[in-house]
Order: structure tokens, then sequence, then C-alpha cells
């Protein structure tokens, strides 16, 4: 019997290693029951170590792909990922307000060996044009930090970042010195919801792009931001505990040894 899957429109850069970006994203939304349809941002020279090169996609190419897939069916969320060039973003705030669909923004500013992924430029764009249009932004601490420098504690940070216009802030603690990982929910005159998970002896290469994507899946078959939000972690931390050793560098979610 012929069956249309709920489909979720997934923006992110490729990862030749298969352990975060573009890849994650189809993993994701599939262990989620969705489909993902992929449009990739920017090529890579990465490995599990650390990001090499990154080289955009051309902007209208990007686009002409996403026009096309929206003439060929309805998409009921949309996850953005690695951009790698600001003038991209006018035309996926333009996107995200005519889809009116939930928007899930990753923010990928920087890789986990340290390489820079998004200039002063890129942030600002986000900041004043896409932010406004997202549901909800899935920053690291270290990212919500560099998005609101001027914030004194977390909490102030996603207070900023709300107040820019995005619907929730989920703050991941994976990069904090803290005990258990505490992921942080903040919402519009909604009390802070928090998460505190068992913390691995090791950092990953690719939680966040798991995370956003499996919360997008989740947001597009209808749930609840925080049942959704719930659900979307206790999963990744399943995947986690699941890791994978592709290379010499950091592990990668098991996405597929469910």
């Amino acid at each position: 019997m012929s069956r249309t899957p709920v489909r979720v429109l997934c923006l992110s850069g490729h990862d030749p290693g298969g352990g975060a970006g573009i890849h994650a994203d189809i993993e994701s939304v599939a262990a989620q029951g969705a489909h993902a349809l992929s449009v990739i941002t920017a090529l890579t020279v990465q490995d599990s170590a650390d990001v090499r090169r990154i080289a955009p996609v051309d902007v209208e190419l990007v686009m002409e792909q996403v026009r096309c897939l929206l003439a060929d069916g309805v998409v009921a969320a949309l996850k953005i990922g690695l951009l790698g060039d600001a003038g991209l973003v006018p035309a996926l705030a333009g996107l995200a307000g005519r889809l009116r669909v939930p928007v899930v923004l990753d923010p990928v500013l920087r890789a986990g060996g340290g390489t820079e992924l998004a200039g002063q430029a890129l942030r600002t764009a986000v900041l004043e044009q896409l932010l406004p249009q997202v549901s909800v932004l899935t920053p690291n601490a270290a990212e919500a930090r560099r998005l609101a420098p001027g914030a004194a504690t977390l909490g102030q940070a996603a207070q900023e970042l709300l107040a820019r216009g995005c619907g929730a802030v989920l703050v991941t603690g994976g990069d904090e010195p803290d005990p258990d990982v505490v992921n942080t929910l903040y919402r519009h005159r909604a009390a802070p919801r928090r998460w505190h998970w068992p913390r691995w002896p090791e950092t990953f290469h690719g939680a966040g792009c798991t995370l956003a994507a499996a919360l997008a899946a989740r947001l597009a078959l209808g749930e609840p931001i925080e049942r959704a939000a719930q659900q979307a972690q206790a999963w990744t931390q399943d995947c986690l505990a699941q890791a994978l050793t592709v290379g010499s560098g950091r592990r990668i979610p098991g996405r597929s040894c469910r």
C-alpha cells in the first residue's frame, strides 16, 4: 500500500565523513518516522577531527532546488544547519515566512575541532533577518554566548535571543563543565524547562545536528514543543550511547544502531 510520509525540508552542509550535516539530518529525520528532503548549502573538506575548508553552494542553486521540491509536495517543517554564506540568509528568511511551518535552526558557528564556520556578517544576518522566523533555536552554550555576547548568563543570553523574535531557545550543555549535561528550553512567558542527562567521558561529532533534526521531525509530526524536545533529546542520548568510531577523531552518534 502507498503512503505519504511527513516531509521535513533540511538545508545543511555536507560532511563527507557522515557524522554531521545533511547526513545526520537524513538519518535523524527517518528515525522519527518522517522523510527528509535534503538540500546541501555548503560542501566541506573535513574528517572526524575538524573542518579544513568550506565551499558554499551558489545561493540561486540552493533556492532552485528548494523551489523544485516545494512544487512537488508539502513540507511540514524546515531544519536549517550550516549556511556558509550570508547571502543565503535573506532567501531562507523569506522562505520560512512563506511556509509557515515549524523552523528549527542549529546555529553552526564553529566546528568541534575549533574551525570557525560563520563570520560576523553571517552571524549578524542570522540574528537580524532569520531569527524572527525561527520556531526553535538550538545553540550549545558556547554558541548562545557568541550570539548574545553582552549577556552575563546563559539565561540572559537566551532571553536576548527570544527578544529578537524566535519562538524558543533550547540551549544544550554538552560543552559545559557540569557533572551532568543540562539542556534548557526557554520560551516566551514560560518558566525554563531543564533536562539533566548523563555526561559521557568524551565529546561527539554531529550531536547537535542529530538533536536539531530529530526535533524538527518531531514538530513536523505534530508534537508540542516540550514533548518534541524531550523525545528528541532522549533519542539523541541513545545515539550517543551507541556512538561509532569512523575515523581517528571524535566518535559520531550511532543513529542507525537502534
